[in-house]
């Protein structure tokens, strides 16, 4: 395994080698740099119209990403202990967060949905670092309660009501696409914690016909799932922005048109940096870009999988709770994005991890993925400490 080291201190002075995961690391940052590429290419001419700045994205994305980098440095010293011990505390936050974001002079609407709070110069989506805390709480649970998790229906269902608490104020955002991949990334950890399939059926069935409950009631989401089946009923209206994404990946073909080149990105396809970014990489590299940046993903993805597996081989169950939520949160989301950007999945409004414009889940998504090289550096000192051990009764 490829790994880059780095010295720290600890607070008792003794030296201390802390192993970077180059699997974690070299994919991240080749995502990031593209990310940048793809915000500069994709938002020049909306910010040029708009604001006078061509590269006003570019330069607060590359300041999100700075300040997300110093983030992940932070966690990647912190123990992953005290996330373990905070957990109830981290809970207690996460409802705060998204009970206050609904608040109204405290939450900040933007097209009808209030999911930010301002934060100086961003507006910061209170989901994001909430999802990590929920998540953090499933994770400690599964430990704490694993005897009963397998066997008790009644266990099993604490963390599914917590997750469904969640749901039910992410929806009152709304949020659809963040309440989906919550309780889905969740069910994901308990289904590795030893939940058992009988039981996990009961809340996917129950969270299946309650989305689906709340589709066919609102006009506005039943207009959407409409139009994500056939946009060219409407491709003027409901089914425009699905239209120009599809229209702009086709004219990527196999190497696409060139960087810089894309048509569809001048006002034609809204949310072009945001939400689908991904249309205007397909149209400008085309399929193989398309490859290359999947294949980042799913590389990013494998190797937070296979930290885990290696962390619960090492008795740190939590610590590989933490990863594979990690690693399976990241390919959700990603592809759910790809998804609507392609015409599989109904328009969602989920960015594409380290690839989208946004302050918010660059920050969130860098800090997590320190804990996650946190996460393979205790495991790999404890299978040293093992070693040494071993070493000294031989």
């Amino acid at each position: 395994m490829t790994a880059a080291t780095l010295s720290y201190a600890r607070s008792t002075g003794r030296p201390r080698r802390l192993t970077l995961d180059g699997w974690v690391i070299g994919p991240v940052a080749a995502l990031l740099l593209i990310g940048l590429v793809m915000v500069a290419s994709a938002s020049i001419g909306v910010s040029d119209r708009a604001l006078g700045e061509p590269f006003y994205y570019f330069q607060r994305q590359l300041v999100f990403v700075l300040i997300g980098l110093a983030a992940a440095a932070v966690t990647v010293t912190i123990p992953t202990e005290i996330w373990e011990k905070s957990s109830i505390v981290l809970l207690a936050g996460a409802f705060v967060l998204l009970a206050l974001v609904l608040i109204p002079g405290v939450g900040y609407e933007v097209n009808g949905s209030r999911r930010w709070i301002r934060l100086g110069f961003m507006n910061f989506q209170v989901s994001e670092v909430a999802r990590v805390m929920l998540l953090t709480y499933v994770a400690s649970y599964a430990v704490r309660r694993a005897d009963e998790l397998t066997t008790d229906f009644r266990a099993f269902m604490v963390p599914i009501a917590v997750l469904g608490a969640a749901a039910v104020l992410l929806l009152l955002e709304p949020d659809f696409g963040a309440a989906t991949v919550l309780l889905a990334t969740g069910l994901a950890v308990l289904f590795l914690a030893g939940a058992r399939i009988t039981h996990l059926l009961v809340p996917v069935v129950v969270g299946a016909a309650g989305l689906a409950v709340l589709a066919f009631t609102s006009a506005y989401r039943l207009r959407r799932l409409v139009a994500f089946r056939n946009p060219w009923e409407d491709p003027f209206d409901s089914g425009f922005q699905l239209v120009q994404s599809l229209i702009a990946i086709g004219r990527g073909e196999w190497l696409g048109v060139g960087l810089g080149s894309s048509v569809q990105k001048l006002f034609y396809l809204p949310e072009a940096h945001t939400d689908f970014v991904f249309a205007v990489l397909a149209e400008e590299f085309g399929f193989l870009g398309v490859v290359i940046v999947l294949g980042l993903v799913a590389v990013l993805v494998g190797r937070a999988l296979v930290i885990a597996r290696n962390a619960a081989h090492a008795g740190l169950t939590f610590q590989s709770y933490v990863a594979a939520s990690i690693g399976i949160w990241f390919g959700l989301q990603a592809f759910v994005n790809v998804g609507v950007n392609m015409g599989l999945l109904p328009t969602k409004g989920l960015t594409l991890p380290l690839l989208s414009y946004g302050g918010s889940s660059m920050l969130v998504t860098l800090a997590w993925l320190g804990v996650l090289l946190r996460v393979n550096h205790e495991t790999r000192m404890t299978g040293r400490s093992a070693v040494s051990r071993e070493a000294r009764r031989s």
